[in-house]
Parts: structure tokens; sequence; C-alpha cells
């Protein structure tokens, strides 16, 4: 049985996106314990991709990358058969996905092309007596569901920072071949950029989220000093109600019908902390709460929580890590 793994990795305008990195690592992760299998990263773009060449230290045997003008912006319908093209001539044990916005619409589609099973937003991964175990998150994060993915090749998508990416060099071999690729039923005439600078909150390293607490959505801007003082490293998040308010766009929203998140930091601002919040933040490395509230059940999984006026609160924190930034 094959041990090689494919790693789809995601571009934006040229550029290799950040999550592309944590799933080189998990695919490495995964070849190495199938038995020191190869890993191959897939990019799909118009052209050359910025970033391609760094994937070798992270573990990539060869970086495959299949250009076609339909491969300039996100289309589906073009990148669905080229994918599972791949997947089948490769023969390979396993195709791995990020779990972004991209990947959750990709990989169903893949999966569904191929007539196989896909495991999604994987949290941990493993191989028991030459099956492939997965972690996947359940019940608002209340649960942990161990999923044995039989079928070949097994599809999954990894939940974005949770697999920290780790340096494993290998041969990073470059490939690169036109595709003929359709552009399919729906074309995009227009991409709106998020604010320059603004990161994604499902990939930041830190995320501050905003609940009803803030009163009004001209306050956000409290939270976004305090994100500006980690020095580009965080996003501000929201919680469904203030979306629903009209406070946030959606593209913000953390929760069970927003995004999953696991940042290495967590801090909620004015946010009560309902089941469907948890569900999305509840596996961040640290949680750190502030409401006036102190039974507000945000703080039962928080790792710091500070009852107190945010508003009074958030400035002082903001002072003292810029402070610690120099």
């Amino acid at each position: 049985m094959s041990a090689s793994v494919l790693a789809v990795l995601e571009q934006r305008d040229g550029v290799l996106r950040k999550v592309s990195h944590e799933v080189v690592t998990g695919a490495r992760r995964l070849a190495d314990a199938l038995g020191n299998g190869t890993v191959d990263g897939l990019v799909l773009a118009a052209g050359p991709v910025q970033g391609a060449a760094q994937l070798a230290r992270l573990g990539a045997d060869k970086v495959i990358t299949l250009t076609s003008p339909a491969f300039a912006s996100y289309a589906p319908e073009g990148l669905t058969p080229a994918v599972a093209e791949r997947a089948t001539s490769g023969g390979y044990a396993a195709v791995l996905f990020a779990a972004s916005a991209t990947g959750r619409d990709l990989a169903p589609r893949v999966a569904a092309r191929l007539g196989v099973p896909l495991a999604q937003d994987i949290t941990d991964l493993a191989v028991e007596a030459g099956a492939i175990t997965v972690i996947h998150p359940v019940y608002a994060g209340k649960a942990l569901l161990r999923l044995k993915l039989g079928a070949r090749p097994a599809l999954l998508s990894l939940r974005p920072n949770v697999f920290t990416p780790v340096e494993r060099p290998k041969a990073g071999v470059p490939e690169t071949a036109p595709v003929e690729a359709a552009a399919g039923r729906v074309i995009v005439k227009q991409m709106k950029a998020a604010v320059a600078g603004a990161l994604d909150v499902g990939e930041a390293a830190i995320v501050v989220s905003g609940g009803r607490g803030l009163k009004e959505p001209a306050n956000f801007k409290v939270l976004e000093e305090l994100a500006a003082a980690f020095g580009g490293r965080a996003a501000v998040g929201a919680s469904r109600a203030v979306v629903d308010a009209g406070w946030r766009p959606h593209a913000d929203q953390v929760g069970q019908t927003g995004k999953t998140v696991s940042p290495t930091l967590y801090v909620a601002v004015g946010i009560s902390g309902a089941i469907q919040h948890l569900a999305g933040m509840r596996t961040s490395k640290v949680i750190v709460a502030i409401n006036k509230d102190k039974d507000a059940p945000i703080f039962k999984v928080a790792d710091y929580g500070i009852v107190g006026d945010l508003f009074e609160v958030v400035p002082k924190l903001t002072e003292e890590i810029k402070k610690l930034h120099g």
C-alpha cells in the first residue's frame, strides 16, 4: 500500500497562504507515520506562486504547480477535476486540505468526485495498525470523535492553527505543468479585498473578539487598538449577536455559524459565552475573558478571567502590550 500523501495547498493573488504550511506539516507527519512516505504539495494557480519553494523545509518531497488561466481565482468547477485526477493518478494514501473557507468548499467536491468519505475539521491524526485515524471535535467541542478512515485515498481537512509548522527539510523538487481547465459557469468579475493589513480571523495567531458588551459598533475601535498592539499578528473577531446587529461583517464571526478558530491566544471581550460561540473558539491554546458579569459562562472555559469594565480594562491592557513590544 502506498504511503505517499498529497497536500492540496492554497494561494491568493500568486502568493502561497500561511495555512498551506500547516497542511504540509500535517501531511509530513502522516506520511512518516505511514512508513517514511513521500509528501507532494499541489498548488493550482495561473502562474508561478511566491512561497512555494519554502515548502521543502517543512517536509515536501515535491511541489507540483498546475497552471491554467482558470486558476487565477478560486473556481471549484475547474479545480475539482484537476485535484481529483492528480489524487487518482498519483496513487496517494491520503489527500489533505485546509479546513478554510476554500477547503470546506473544495474538499467535499473532490470527495464526491472520487466517491470516498471526507473527514472535515480535523485536530489530530495518527496511524494505528496501518489504518489512518483522526480526531474531530463534536457537540460544540465538548466531545472528540475518533474516526477510522478505511477508503483510499483517505480525504481529510485540517483545522487552521492546530498543526504548527515544523521544519523537516526534504528535497522539495519543483514540478510545473500547464493543464486544460474549464472556466466553469461562475465567472469572477471582481474581488473586494479586506482592509489593507487585516488578518483572516480563521488564520490569525491571536484573535480579539467582541460581543454585545461593547454597546455600539463604534466601540470596536477599542478592540482594533488592542489587536494593533500585537504588531500585526492579531485579528478582530465578533460574536453572532453583533454580526446579526450589523456591527461587524460576517467574515469576522466566530462560532458555530461563523468561523472555528484555534489561535495561540483568544481574547473574549464583552462576550457572555453562549454555547454557539464556545463551539468556535474552545480549542484555542489560551483563552482570556474580560466581562463585568462574574457569572458569565465564558469564564468556565477561560484560562484567565478579568471581571471588570472593558472600557477601563482593555485600554490598560493595550498600553501594557505596547510597552512589551517596545
